[in-house]
């Protein structure tokens, strides 16, 4: 082997952080104090007449997933 080389591991699909996020709705995205582009986007989406939709993850309620 080659002195100076670090091998790097790959880490397992089980040992990855996985996160979870709550879907909101339009109502919850137009009252929120810190507004990001996706929130917005879909609110806009959602103030057209018609519109159906069924919420839109939201980065700030974002939790890490035990996996144990």
């Amino acid at each position: 082997m080659a002195k100076g080389k670090a091998i790097k591991k790959k880490k397992r699909s089980s040992e990855r952080k996985q996160y979870t996020m709550k879907l909101v709705l339009s109502d919850t995205c137009a009252v929120c104090k810190t507004p990001c582009a996706r929130g917005m986007a879909y609110l806009e989406r959602m103030r057209q007449p018609g519109a159906v939709g069924k919420g839109v993850p939201c980065i700030l309620t974002r939790r890490e997933v035990s996996g144990k």
